[in-house]
């Protein structure tokens, strides 16, 4: 009732799309400056939001996006723009000062999606889901995305002993690089969908 192969196949490309430990930085400087309590709130609500978004693609997602007449080229687009914004509030030093009533947003938008549960994720899952045979590729490819969610919870709930260690000057160096890498992420998402669109025409 299970496959290996499949399984760690979709596994490993999960993890290098949503990048456990790229997503670190990036984590701790949305959320720096919040209370301990209100961060593994907000790692969690990531996760699941990540997994709610992932789910429903994997069981509906061509037929979502061929209802709202959507491509994955502009999804890719329309998610590297969002992931530029957001770059540029931490680059800035924007998103320095908590605001409690962010404290969810935060968590949907960037890090739930399109962060963790990006158009790549998506469309590996689709595929994945369509491609599995029988029962035991489809509980193989379940389980892949269960296991990839846990590491990435695990990954941003214990990332928050960095913030203890680097204190309040490491937490400014770190909001920096994680607006450097992310403004890059956005960059190639939307080089990707684009270089997409002028292929597909």
């Amino acid at each position: 009732m299970f496959d290996v192969a499949v399984f760690g196949s979709l596994f490993l490309t999960l993890f290098v799309i949503m990048d456990p430990p790229g997503i670190t930085p990036i984590f701790l400087a949305l959320t720096s400056g919040r209370p301990a309590k209100t961060q593994r709130r907000m790692a969690l609500q990531a996760v699941c939001v990540a997994g709610g978004v992932i789910t429903v693609f994997g069981l509906l997602g061509h037929r979502i996006l061929d209802y709202l007449h959507v491509s994955v080229p502009a999804l890719m687009i329309a998610g590297g723009l969002l992931l530029l914004l957001i770059a540029l509030d931490l680059l800035t030093g924007k998103s320095d000062e908590p605001q409690q009533t962010k404290d969810v947003n935060v968590a949907l938008v960037p890090l739930g999606m399109p962060l963790l549960a990006g158009p790549g994720a998506m469309v590996s899952v689709i595929l994945a889901v369509e491609k599995a045979d029988g029962v035991t590729g489809q509980v193989s490819v379940w389980s892949a995305i269960l296991a990839i969610h846990v590491v990435l919870w695990l990954v941003m709930r214990y990332s928050l002993l960095i913030i203890r260690v680097i204190k309040d000057g490491g937490v400014v160096l770190v909001t920096r690089l994680a607006g450097m890498m992310l403004s890059a992420i956005a960059v190639q998402q939307i080089i990707n969908g684009v270089t997409q669109v002028v292929r597909g025409g």
